[in-house]
Formats: structure tokens, C-alpha cells, sequence
């Protein structure tokens, strides 16, 4: 089992802080350190505003050695595929190939509107488009051109430079739609993943992404199976319930549906995704100024799971 850490930035968070979190999660043997792709908070002041996703990695790319650096997810509204591709290539290279690349439609109308950023009311054929252009770009031969003429975006005779450090930057879709997220999944991801869904979901949700691979010939174990969830651990009941409190959720419902609860309960809910399936989970962090969370779940949590 993969441990990553996920944060929130949009809900109020500094460079700094990120630094802090980053080059923590490292020390203690995280796999990854992931970022949130938003411009608008969605609860608090969201001081001191908001941070950019791939600037920021650009920067922890060079403040850190071995965590792998990424998204969860990108959304295809905010920069145009063949900028895109580029702008992660460029992470890649300054990372030294510890890139991972999310990529999702976008969903959240007030933060464009509140930027300026149009919000297309059809964004699932952008997205497909956009995983079509960007790997497409990458997978090019050195040497040839690119080209692509499609209903939302137009490349012709690109050079479809610069190439990653990896052979293939891993590329995470995720979502818990019926059809065509397990589609697109199948066809252009590493990895599949779901976002904050109840475990009891979570092996049929995995399930139609595997029967969307077999339809297209590919092996499904080809791919990664991954969960985010919330993550509030206390050594003690006293400790869990005031990190609920600091992050301001009901800790019943951390219970339920979060990696949460005493040290015992949050290994139990690891385990319970691993048995739907999940071999890597992302852990949401919302509170970034408390590190001892991060230790005790390294310290605690991850040495009881295989």
C-alpha cells in the first residue's frame, strides 16, 4: 500500500506551508506529496489566497529529492493541453522524473467566474481531448511532429517538445461515473482513482473500470487502483476529536467515511480499502500546520499495513 499526502491549498495556505508539508511527508517516507488544482476557497477566508499547482510543484521540485510531485487532479478549464504539456514536462525534468499527472474536467463554476476563466457547460469531451493532445504530445518520437484536429483544440506541426524525464509520466482519471470515467480511464490512464466516495462503493466503482479495460483488450491489473479519503488520526480519543474540531468535522462522520478515529480505527479503514481493491491512498490533510498528524500516521498507522 502507497501512502500520499493531499492538500487543500485553496482553503488557505502559504508556499511556505506547503514547503513545510512537503519536505515533512519526505523525511517520514510518504510516496508522494499531491496539491489540489483550485483558485477559490470553499469555506473561510481562504487567507492569504491562492497558490498555483504547477508553479508550486515547479518550486517543490527543487526543495525536494525523492517524494513523486502532483495533482489531484488538474482541470482541462484552466490552461490550454499543449501549455499544459509542456508546464508538466518542464516539472518533470526539474524533479528529476518524480512527476504524476491528474487530470479532470472541473467542476467548480464560482472560482472561474471569480477569475475570469470561461466554464463551458460540456467539459467531459474537453477532458477527453485534452488526455488525447497531452499524451499524444509526450509520446511522439523525438524528431517527429505532432498534429491534431479535434472539436475544441487544433495542433498542427508541433514538435512536441519538451519530453518528460520519464517514459511515461503516470496519468491519474478519476470519478465515480457509470460509463464514461471508466472509459477514459481504460483508454489513457495509469491510474484510476476515487474521490471521497463510501467505502461500500469502492469495489464496484473499481470493478467498471476493469470491465472498461477487458471491452478494450487492455489488462486492467495494468493499472493503479487508488481512494482518497480524509484523514484525522488521534493517538487517543481526546486527540482525534479535537483534530476533528481544528478542521471543523463532525467526527462520527470522519468515522465513517475518513481514514479517522484512534490509531486501531484508522488502520481498520486502510484495510478496508485495501480489500475493495485500493493498493495506494491519498490522505487529505486539512489541517497543514499540524506535522505531529503526519508523524503519527507514519509512526503509527502505515509500519500495520502490508
Amino acid at each position: 500500500m502507497d501512502f500520499r499526502i493531499f492538500t487543500e491549498p485553496q482553503q488557505g495556505a502559504t508556499y511556505d506551508d506547503l514547503l513545510a508539508v512537503a519536505q515533512t511527508a519526505e523525511r517520514l517516507g510518504f510516496d508522494a506529496f499531491f496539491r489540489s488544482d483550485h483558485y477559490l476557497t470553499m469555506g473561510g477566508d481562504g487567507l492569504p489566497g491562492p497558490t498555483d499547482a504547477w508553479l508550486t510543484l515547479g518550486a517543490l521540485a527543487r526543495e525536494t529529492t525523492s517524494i513523486r510531485l502532483g495533482t489531484l487532479v488538474t482541470s482541462a478549464t484552466f490552461r490550454h493541453p499543449g501549455l499544459l504539456a509542456i508546464q508538466v514536462a518542464q516539472v518533470d525534468h526539474m524533479s528529476g522524473g518524480r512527476v504524476d499527472f491528474g487530470l479532470g474536467a472541473g467542476w467548480f463554476e464560482q472560482e472561474h467566474t471569480a477569475y475570469g476563466v470561461p466554464f463551458p457547460k460540456h467539459r467531459f469531451g474537453i477532458l477527453e481531448e485534452q488526455l488525447a493532445v497531452i499524451t499524444g504530445l509526450w509520446n511522439t518520437p523525438l524528431g517527429q511532429t505532432f498534429n491534431h484536429e479535434g472539436k475544441h483544440y487544433t495542433l498542427t506541426d508541433s514538435p512536441a517538445l519538451p519530453k518528460p524525464v520519464q517514459d511515461r509520466i503516470p496519468v491519474i482519471v478519476g470519478g465515480g461515473g457509470p460509463k464514461r470515467t471508466p472509459a477514459l480511464a481504460a483508454r489513457y490512464a495509469t491510474e484510476f482513482n476515487t474521490p471521497f466516495i463510501e467505502f461500500e462503493e469502492l469495489k464496484n466503482t473499481f470493478d467498471r473500470v476493469r470491465s472498461a479495460c477487458e471491452e478494450i483488450g487492455r489488462n486492467p491489473d495494468e493499472l493503479t487502483y487508488s481512494s482518497a479519503f480524509v484523514a484525522c488520526v488521534g493517538r487517543t480519543e481526546e486527540e482525534f476529536t479535537r483534530r476533528a474540531a481544528a478542521i471543523g468535522r463532525d467526527p462520527e462522520e470522519l468515522r465513517r467515511n475518513g481514514i479517522a478515529g484512534t490509531v486501531p480505527q484508522a488502520i481498520a479503514a486502510v484495510q478496508r480499502a485495501q480489500q475493495a481493491g485500493a493498493s495506494r491512498i491519498y490522505l487529505q490533510i486539512l489541517d497543514l500546520h499540524d506535522l505531529d498528524h503526519l508523524e503519527l500516521i507514519a509512526a503509527d498507522v502505515m509500519p500495520h499495513i502490508s
